[in-house]
């Protein structure tokens, strides 16, 4: 079966929510989505799956419609950060610079708090794994995150490094998965689709 992941196009900033931060789509996370739809909406797709939080909800919306395929929902495909209040996009704090972003560059697990980084790997690996026994000989769409994708990766290729592979908002990466347990990348973080929409993770 064929495997295309999507990340969720750019969405708006929120700092202390009340409860969870769950942010809607920015104007250019809109347009993302619908380059998503253009690129995609011709491929033979049989099932498109979602992470539950909004950003991939509506990454996910404009191609469900056009194909008139409901996306389900899988939870354990939401971000690492789905319990927190805040969502800052990376290249807003990269670009406001200082203390904050120094951290990061010097223990990128630091901006994800206390959760285990490991459980929520495995979590995620097991999600996909599922999608693909569930749905041999088909072709998925999973629209979901940044880090659900690239832990995915990681675990699947044997990286030591979880930030070797990077995904940017709205980017498309292809993996091939066979009945007899072989994973293999046909692309990773595919943005052609984007245009001028690319919008670089730092």
């Amino acid at each position: 079966m064929e495997l295309i992941i999507v990340r969720h196009g750019r969405p708006i900033r929120v700092e202390g929510a009340e409860g969870v931060a769950d942010p809607e789509l920015a104007p250019v996370g809109l347009e993302q989505a619908e380059a998503v739809a253009d690129y995609l909406e011709n491929y033979p797709i049989d099932l498109i799956v979602s992470s539950p939080l909004l950003r991939a909800r509506q990454t996910a919306a404009p191609l469900g419609s056009r194909l008139g395929l409901e996306p389900v929902i899988i939870p354990d495909l939401a971000e690492i950060d789905r319990d927190s209040d805040t969502y800052i996009p990376m290249e807003e704090v990269k670009e406001s610079g200082g203390e904050e972003w120094q951290a990061i560059i010097d223990d990128p697990d630091s901006m994800h708090g206390d959760v285990d980084i490991d459980a929520f790997a495995k979590r995620v690996h097991l999600a996909f794994e599922n999608v693909i026994a569930e749905n041999p000989g088909r072709t998925v769409v999973a629209f979901c995150h940044a880090m659900v994708t690239m832990c995915y990766l990681q675990q699947m290729l044997g990286y030591a490094d979880r930030y070797g592979i990077r995904v940017d908002y709205a980017g498309i990466t292809r993996i091939q998965a066979s009945r007899n347990g072989a994973r293999s990348v046909r692309c990773a973080n595919e943005t052609m689709h984007l245009g001028d929409k690319v919008i670089l993770t730092p």
